[in-house]
């Protein structure tokens, strides 16, 4: 599992074909760039925005056949023409990105699952056309991983995100259960507390499953990757569940050891 702000997106891994790590690391430096324009710093919300649509504007020069002018999007314009990849992912994201900054509450789980569609899908999207197995298929299940990702990464996070001023947890799940935003704020982790968690871990764990059976389909290194990837999701989920969902005094993240147990389970399995 990678680290920084994109902690799922496998970025320069030793598993990753060399030919590939220069397409991967081009799309991450974009990703990485775009999203820290929508949460760090002390810009206004305007800027933010400003800064965003600039990038926008860097697409739509590659849209059409024209040189952009940022380094960034120079070497993204050579992965993208080389390997043939589509542009609206990149457009996708930005969207997201854009949301980030003006939407801190989420009404529903379809509402939260759209912004997964945008926020966290287009990368294992981009990676399935690099590795030129960009089926309908595989996309499906790619689909289903890369948001099971997206929502392991809110729900380990609930304590920093609301930090700055961000709920994840749909509102309508928090009513449900009875939890409170003061609740977050105090970071109590009382019984209905680990009841809502509980359920949300399951949603996610179980829509990571149905995304499983693409670590089998990948061959070779991409394959050992994919199904590395989907082990790591799963161990942060079973150490969520093991902390008694109290991720406000212990955030769970991969130790030395948790590699050796996903390696372990990254065999390929069959469906």
């Amino acid at each position: 599992m990678p680290v920084d702000h994109y902690e799922n997106f496998p970025v320069a891994s030793i598993l990753m074909p060399g030919r590939l790590r220069k397409p991967v690391a081009a799309i991450y430096h974009f990703a990485r760039a775009a999203d820290d324009i929508a949460d760090e710093g002390e810009a206004s919300d305007a800027e933010r925005l400003r800064q965003l649509d600039d990038f926008r504007d860097e697409l739509n020069h590659i849209a059409v056949g024209e040189t952009p002018l940022l380094p960034l999007f120079k070497r993204l314009a050579l992965e993208i023409g080389a390997h043939n990849l589509p542009l609206q992912p990149f457009h996708d994201l930005l969207n997201a990105f854009s949301q980030d900054v003006l939407k801190k509450r989420y009404a529903d789980y379809e509402e939260l699952l759209d912004y997964c569609r945008r926020s966290a899908n287009p990368v294992g999207n981009l990676l399935l056309h690099l590795y030129g197995e960009a089926t309908p298929v595989n996309l499906a299940y790619s689909d289903a991983i890369c948001t099971a990702l997206q929502l392991i990464n809110f729900w380990q996070d609930v304590a920093k995100d609301y930090a700055i001023g961000r709920i994840y947890l749909p509102q309508d799940d928090m009513t449900r259960f009875g939890i409170s935003e003061e609740q977050i704020g105090k970071g109590i982790a009382d019984e209905a507390w680990r009841v809502l968690m509980k359920f949300e871990v399951d949603r996610a764990r179980a829509l990571m499953l149905r995304g499983a059976p693409l670590g089998s389909i990948l061959r070779g290194r991409i394959g050992l990757e994919m199904r590395m990837i989907i082990a790591g999701g799963l161990r942060i989920l079973d150490k969520l569940q093991s902390s008694n969902y109290n991720m406000f005094e212990r955030r769970p993240v991969l130790r030395p050891f948790d590699w050796v147990i996903m390696l372990a389970k990254s065999a390929p399995l069959r469906y």
